[in-house]
């Protein structure tokens, strides 16, 4: 029986460059989606609601309107 050793190197994210290189690889896109999605959900909850119904003092207008 041989036994094969196990090198706990092989597995630290230290040592070994393809682990390390492919978790940051998915921490960086996990990060830019985030940073997306909550900026479109910021645009989506701070749209534009539309012209606001205001009433104009009727002296200030382009042409204006005397009593």
């Amino acid at each position: 029986m041989s036994y094969e050793v196990e090198n706990p190197q092989e597995k630290d994210i230290k040592y070994n460059r393809v682990t390390s290189s492919r978790f940051l690889f998915y921490v960086n896109i996990f990060c830019i989606l985030a940073f997306v999605l909550g900026g479109c959900f910021q645009l989506y909850k701070n749209h534009y609601k539309g012209k606001p119904d205001i009433e104009i003092q009727g002296s200030t207008k382009y042409t204006p309107e005397y009593k």
